[in-house]
């Protein structure tokens, strides 16, 4: 029995060739997205669960609000985790990480620049914490001596071309000797680590003081077997009383009570190692991660696409109800049964199921290195990557199938034998409020996805237009200043004297990615938490406002001539605020240099900075002043060139007679501002993909639904053309059911929209407003593409002879 279902499904098929052509390349193009989107959402919801520890790992959060400053930090106090090793028996193991930057790495003559984001001081108890397989080296005993490191297996081939390099040295910043204690597997890319060099935590001084109110290390813990986070998490407040609380009584006179009913709070909290990547975006994540909301959005798109694809199927199977409806009849009345009719067509859809899967597998194969390109993944359709993807793309197979078969197979299995074989099977689009609906549900998707697409592109273009309070543009950084030594100051002059060249300034300090440095600010002789304002404090040198293109609002720059601007400091107009200074030019302000001792210096308020964007357009700007100083950790340069390159060579060539055998490292303002929306960027790119694939869906459904409308109502096209009806007029009649169908999507799609892009906009700060005009482009353009589609089949058949429409009659 099954053997024939399979024959007379296969001779449909062929029978009906443009018919199985459309639906196999409409489904196929929809389950070859769904696989890609699948593989993406399984990607990102693996992170950092491949640790065997990984339900026992957890860091630590903390929240501070203090200073007119509210923040989420990624990170917390030094003494944080071994004190709660000492004080609790709850926790089995803590570890620390801090990043510091770039280094340079010595290999023969040349020095290589890591990234920073690949460098950690990290606690020797990292690998109790983590279980990092370790291929070469003893976990137990790696960090444990100052002066050495562990590297991943591919830095260990990079520098000395083999895996074992237990015992040898690395140069580091072409001065510190380094010890190779171990070599650890290389980590996976579904990590929200990303170190490769591992520095022994003995050499970074900061991490010895016992200071509970600078938060700047990355703080995991191991829980006991059986301990849940809650437990932990409910002795927060005893250990803030016992460590924190007198190091904030010493300083200000005030307890943590006090704090907190003048409106302060500083919290701890833990996040499971497994949540950091999709759930977390806090200040001084050691990498930057994604959201949550983009799985959501992305698994509800490759439904959306694979429920277009099924309707497509059904619309267009049960359109061909009229040409298939003598054949249910007739095995009727032979004595088929309902059942036996059902599993024919079951078994048909399924074969056109499968047909398609394995070219979609293809297709699916030949587009993910271009997926992987637009999502910044690596990304593979391996079985031993994902063992279950056979079994799980049979099942998927054999779902499809038959959610895209069942309404054929129990619709034409219901026509009455006596009802077909007389001819009185209703016919045309409007014999099913089904088909209907489920074309209002396909193009609902399409304009649902069009308006968020025009909202996304708009938000990217907002951010990258936006007046950010300086000037990005052809702002040459040229990073790891500190190789010039002495000699940094001679290589901005030289530079300087390039015709190319407008400005230049020497600081570690800028508004895109770069150093930041929070502190705490008081009117002069006012030492109180109630008299506290958090600050970013920047040191600067003289020409660092003009070469940003900032804008002095009040008073003045500083000035060369005036030996007093050592001590004079600049503000923004937000820090003025927080100050309460309605004419702040002339006000003294102390900086707090010493906690513990409440060591302070003073300074005189030369002018206020109009507010810039120094951190993301997700929140809004903070305070941040300029006090003049030595921080070269880069050399910023404004060009005024258009031969960008050659300018970029007579720098380098300077730079390699000053600083020979240093590498020449640089980036473009405007490139390190765009970077830090790599996320919404690829997030968008994909959404506006997937977009136009579900709109070519549709659109490939609706094509094949109105030819079979125009073969349905031929003799009626062919009278109408008789009695003197034009093109013009049958292409209307056949199109206004359509557009009917496309203004009630319309009228659903638009609040829908609205709602899901409002929500997606309150990440930012800053973001644009969504326009009506936005809703009408999606609509007409809705409407103009199913008027195009349907016209094509509808100029199709009103060209059709009459005489050979009628011939039969």
């Amino acid at each position: 029995m099954l053997r024939n279902y399979f024959k007379i499904a296969m001779r449909n098929l062929w029978r009906n060739k443009g018919f199985s052509a459309t639906n196999i390349f409409g489904l196929s193009i929809g389950i070859a997205t769904c696989l890609l989107i699948m593989l993406y959402v399984l990607d990102e919801i693996s992170y950092d669960r491949f640790y065997s520890n990984a339900d026992r790992i957890y860091r630590l959060n903390s929240d501070i609000k203090f200073g007119g400053n509210q923040m989420s930090l990624a990170v917390m106090p030094a003494p944080t985790g071994a004190a709660l090793v000492r004080d609790y028996p709850l926790v089995e193991a803590a570890a620390r990480i801090r990043q510091t930057g770039s280094i340079l790495v010595k290999k023969g003559n040349e020095n290589i620049k890591e990234d920073g984001q690949n460098v950690g001081y990290a606690d020797s108890t990292i690998f109790r914490v983590f279980s990092f397989p370790m291929l070469y080296g003893n976990p137990d005993k790696a960090l444990t001596e100052p002066h050495t490191l562990v590297i991943s297996e591919r830095i260990a081939q990079k520098y000395f071309g083999e895996s074992n390099v237990v015992g040898k040295t690395m140069i580091l910043d072409d001065k510190q000797p380094y010890k190779v204690v171990g070599v650890i597997e290389n980590l996976p890319t579904n990590s929200h680590l990303k170190i490769d060099f591992f520095l022994t935590m003995l050499d970074h001084e900061d991490s010895k003081i016992d200071n509970w109110v600078s938060h700047n290390y990355t703080t995991y813990l191991l829980l006991k077997e059986g301990v849940k986070p809650a437990q932990l998490e409910a002795v927060f407040d005893n250990l803030l009383l016992k460590y924190v609380g007198p190091q904030i009584k010493q300083a200000f006179g005030s307890t943590l009570n006090d704090l907190k009913k003048s409106g302060s709070y500083l919290n701890y909290s833990l996040m499971p190692v497994s949540d950091i990547h999709l759930y977390s975006d806090r200040v001084a994540e050691v990498s930057p991660n994604s959201n949550v909301q983009y799985v959501y959005i992305f698994s509800a798109v490759a439904f959306f696409i694979l429920l277009i694809a099924c309707i497509n199927f059904m619309n267009l199977a049960t359109a061909r109800s009229a040409n298939r409806a003598k054949e249910v009849g007739v095995r009727k009345v032979l004595g088929s049964y309902r059942s036996s009719l059902i599993y024919q067509f079951l078994t048909e859809s399924i074969l056109l199921t499968g047909i398609a899967f394995v070219l979609a597998l293809g297709i699916g194969v030949i587009l993910l290195p271009l997926f992987n390109d637009l999502s910044g993944k690596q990304m593979t359709m391996s079985v031993i990557e994902h063992p279950l993807i056979i079994p799980v793309l049979l099942l998927f197979t054999l779902f499809t199938g038959l959610l895209a078969g069942s309404y054929p197979a129990f619709f034409l299995s219901a026509f009455e034998p006596i009802q077909v074989l007389k001819g009185k099977l209703s016919q045309g689009a409007k014999s099913s409020s089904l088909r209907s609906s489920l074309v209002v549900f396909q193009f609902l998707a399409s304009v649902f996805l069009i308006i968020c697409t025009v909202v996304i592109y708009q938000q990217l273009t907002f951010i990258q237009n936006k007046q950010l309070g300086f000037n990005k543009e052809q702002v040459l950084i040229v990073n790891d200043a500190s190789a010039l030594g002495n000699s940094t100051e001679s290589f901005k002059n030289e530079v300087l004297r390039l015709e190319e060249v407008k400005n230049g300034t020497i600081t570690g300090y800028l508004p895109v990615p770069s150093w930041r440095s929070d502190n705490l600010y008081f009117p002069e002789g006012e030492i109180r938490q109630d008299k506290a304002v958090s600050i970013q404090s920047w040191n600067v040198d003289y020409d660092y406002i003009q070469t940003m293109g900032m804008q002095i609002i009040k008073g003045r720059d500083f000035d060369k001539q005036l030996p007093t601007d050592s001590s004079g400091i600049i503000i923004n107009e937000t820090a003025a605020k927080l100050f309460g200074y309605s004419n702040p030019i002339g006000r003294r302000i102390s900086a707090l240099t010493d906690f513990k001792t409440q060591q302070t210096r003073a300074y005189t308020i030369v002018g206020v900075v109009k507010n810039f964007n120094f951190e993301s357009l997700r929140q809004n700007i903070g305070a941040v002043c300029f006090t003049l100083g030595n921080a070269p950790g880069s050399v910023s340069f404004r060009l005024s060139t258009e031969n960008i390159p050659a300018t970029i060579s007579k720098i380098e060539a300077k730079w390699k007679t000053i600083a020979p055998g240093q590498p020449f490292n640089y980036q473009f303002m405007d490139e390190a501002f765009t970077n830090v929306y790599q996320s919404e960027q690829k997030v968008g790119k994909l959404f506006i993909t997937f977009a136009l694939l579900a709109i070519f869906i549709a659109c490939l459904g609706l094509f094949g639904l109105s030819a079979y409308s125009a073969e349905q109502r031929t003799k009626e096209i062919g009278i109408r053309k008789v009695l003197g009806a034009s093109i013009s007029n049958i292409v209307a009649l056949l199109s206004k059911d359509f557009l009917k169908l496309i203004l009630i999507a319309n009228g659903i799609a638009f609040p829908l929209a609205y709602w899901a892009m409002s929500t997606w906009l309150q990440d930012f700060a800053f973001k644009v407003n969504i326009q009506w005009w936005v809703f009408l482009i999606a609509g007409i353009a809705a409407l103009l593409i199913a008027l195009l589609t349907v016209s094509f089949q509808a100029i199709k058949a009103a060209l059709i002879n009459p005489v050979k429409s009628l011939r039969s009659e």
